[in-house]
């Protein structure tokens, strides 16, 4: 990704998540955060709902056919690896599914 891919993701206040390799992936700006998904998440699938670190999601498992609702609580991930949530959070607007 290129300086300006960066810049103009920060500056528009969106957010990305992905899966990949048994890791979820939460963007943005310059930060990427990776923690450990479900052993059968295939995919992210859509993003219902944003609400300041708070995310429920549409995920695609292995076991399923169909995607199931599943929800992210980013507030104690951030807090774990110290980083300040509020701060982070706050500048975030909506949140997209990346797809690579």
């Amino acid at each position: 990704m290129s300086t300006s891919q960066i810049s103009s993701r920060h500056s528009n206040h969106t957010a990305y998540l992905s899966a990949e390799n048994g890791f979820t992936v939460f963007e943005y700006g310059k930060a990427r955060i990776r923690f450990r998904a479900p052993y059968s998440l295939e995919r992210y699938t859509g993003v219902k709902q944003w609400d300041n670190g708070y995310l429920v999601v549409n995920a695609k498992y292995k076991h399923n056919t169909a995607p199931e609702e599943e929800y992210i609580d980013l507030a104690p991930i951030l807090s774990d690896l110290y980083i300040d949530a509020d701060h982070f959070l706050q500048p975030i607007k909506k949140v997209e599914i990346a797809h690579a």
